[in-house]
């Protein structure tokens, strides 16, 4: 007979228990601050293994003072989205590559393994009861927030013997508040967002509360973002929460699109990964996963040889960089024509297969 510690939770064993008291849905999106009407909520522990998944109204989590994703970090995150096409049918992008992401989180977090298909389906389910959230507009969708956490009621510091796997959605519009305009980042190296042999991989809080610090530093220094750097050669990693891309003319002279590679402190980005595949496909310019460091961006700089600089998420798709604050100086980036603009086009083909309008296996029907 099988460990019953070990094996999934299954969505054929779904409860769902619906609200009786819906929600009046926002007519302003801020992101993060409106939620549905329902939860998924999936309880384990090394004694029984997982229960019966559950959908309910949704509310507040009851916690033991020492829980230990309140005390150690013991906890992670997935963060994708469910996108209205104009056929008014619900999209997830990309889900099994966050299924994928969060399992990974989870096996370095010392929290118990799931069937990452048998989680995307409760997901599914929880975003058709609650589909009347998902905005209808292409500048929008309804976002979600898988949730894994440590809820062992001790101080000790072990491995979880129990644990709590949870979803909220919520519908979101434009993650910054900048409009049209590109971002600014602040480039200081005294600051380190992740580093060798840590969890900058991984989709952890810790990894997240611990930059506010800089952020802050950064809006002293008028800039919305830091731009994160690593090593004695200052060497480009994130900014903010997003991946990092160059467009430029490399020292080869050739075209070339450019991102950090996945080396143990870059989150490996599904909209990242995304914007590599579609780009190589195209064949147009070289698209490398390589080292990129300031000296080498200042030096593009004044040659003039950097076409854009972007930023790539889930909660942003994609953010054009205009400006970086490092050691004194003012790096303003160029603006490119807006009918060669790359991240134009980028968004464009990621918007229409978010939409339904170009047919992909990238995207799973509600």
């Amino acid at each position: 007979m099988a460990d019953n510690r070990t094996e999934s939770f299954k969505a054929a064993d779904l409860v769902i228990q619906l609200s009786s008291t819906p929600k009046t849905k926002p007519d302003v999106l801020t992101f993060g601050t409106a939620f549905t009407d329902h939860m998924l909520t999936i309880e384990w522990s090394v004694a029984e293994g997982w229960q019966t998944p559950l959908i309910k109204p949704f509310g507040n989590l009851s916690f033991h003072p020492a829980c230990s994703s309140l005390h150690y970090g013991i906890q992670l995150f997935e963060g994708l989205k469910a996108y209205r096409g104009d056929d008014n049918q619900l999209r997830l992008f990309r889900p099994m590559l966050h299924m994928s992401r969060m399992a990974k989180s989870a096996e370095r977090a010392c929290l118990p393994a799931f069937d990452q298909s048998e989680l995307l389906e409760c997901i599914r389910r929880l975003v058709e009861i609650d589909q009347d959230w998902a905005p209808r507009s292409s500048t929008t969708g309804l976002y979600i927030r898988p949730t894994f956490i440590g809820t062992e009621s001790s101080l000790g510091m072990k491995k979880p013997s129990h644990a709590l796997l949870y979803v909220i959605l919520c519908p979101v519009g434009s993650y910054f508040n900048t409009g049209e305009e590109a971002l600014s980042l602040w480039a200081d190296p005294k600051y380190t967002r992740a580093w060798k042999g840590g969890t900058g991989d991984c989709k952890m809080g810790g990894n997240y509360g611990c930059s506010l610090f800089a952020q802050y530093e950064a809006a002293d220094h008028g800039c919305q973002q830091v731009l994160w750097l690593y090593g004695d050669d200052h060497k480009i990693t994130e900014a903010g929460t997003m991946n990092m891309f160059l467009h430029w003319i490399n020292e080869e002279g050739e075209e070339e699109l450019a991102t950090p590679p996945l080396d143990g402190i870059i989150l490996p980005g599904v909209t990242r990964q995304s914007i590599l595949e579609l780009t190589r496909k195209w064949g147009e310019f070289e698209v490398t996963e390589r080292y990129l460091t300031m000296s080498q961006l200042c030096s593009a700089l004044k040659q003039q040889r950097v076409k854009e600089v972007f930023g790539s998420g889930t909660a942003c798709m994609i953010c054009p960089i205009g400006r970086i604050v490092y050691q004194g100086e003012n790096l303003c980036l160029p603006a490119p024509d807006k009918d060669s603009k790359l991240t134009s086009r980028i968004s464009k083909e990621l918007t229409d297969i978010q939409h339904g309008r170009t047919p992909s296996d990238w995207t799973v029907l509600v």
